[in-house]
């Protein structure tokens, strides 16, 4: 195992959050503006042409994420590259995300649909802007002990793969919760996030 960096960027890593497939995340601190944040780190392909189109995939999207000021969407304040790793850093939730709440607990009827209300304000309003998300499952949802919602991770379901690859039939998304047309290698729109939430709300 990789040893934990102790600083990326201006970040000061405290301690490691998770680790998946595209990266590992980090509860690290802003000295800038004496704040928590979590820094999600991404992986770059080795292949240099790969590695330069995946950079530009990368800020066009945390640009984009970082447009969206939504009570029910993670705020992403900035994003970068430090020796080799690009970074995005975000809003430092506590709370526990839906798949481990389901997993652990369950969610009444009653909460589900008020789950399911606030993501879908959130997604409403990233749609409005012209934002599909991608990826919508209960591990990219929040939840804190107040009730509150989040979505997680706006941008970065569309990192894991090139334009290319995505438009040659390579399907992108979480299969369980994947629309038709995410299965069939289509574009999404707005209406395959909408047909994922619907998919959450019925894996009570």
């Amino acid at each position: 195992m990789a040893k934990k960096p102790s600083k990326i960027g201006r970040y000061r890593i405290v301690r490691e959050l998770g680790r998946g497939a595209m990266g590992v995340v980090y509860k690290a601190e802003d000295p800038n503006l004496d704040r928590l944040v979590a820094l999600k780190t991404i992986i770059l392909p080795d292949d240099a042409g790969v590695r330069r189109e995946y950079e530009k995939r990368f800020f066009l999207e945390a640009k984009a994420a970082g447009k969206l000021t939504h009570p029910h969407i993670v705020t992403t304040f900035d994003c970068g590259e430090h020796d080799g790793t690009v970074y995005m850093a975000m809003e430092l939730l506590e709370g526990t995300d839906l798949r481990t709440r389901m997993m652990k607990e369950g969610v009444t009827a009653l909460e589900a649909v008020e789950i399911a209300r606030q993501v879908a304000d959130g997604l409403g309003y990233a749609h409005e802007r012209g934002i599909v998300h991608r990826d919508i499952k209960p591990g990219n949802i929040m939840l804190n002990g107040g009730g509150a919602a989040k979505i997680m991770d706006f941008g970065l379901a569309r990192m894991r793969m090139s334009d290319h690859n995505t438009s040659t039939g390579m399907v992108l998304g979480t299969p369980r919760y994947m629309s038709p047309e995410q299965i069939s290698g289509q574009p999404p729109d707005h209406r395959s996030d909408v047909f994922s939430l619907g998919i959450v709300s019925r894996a009570r």
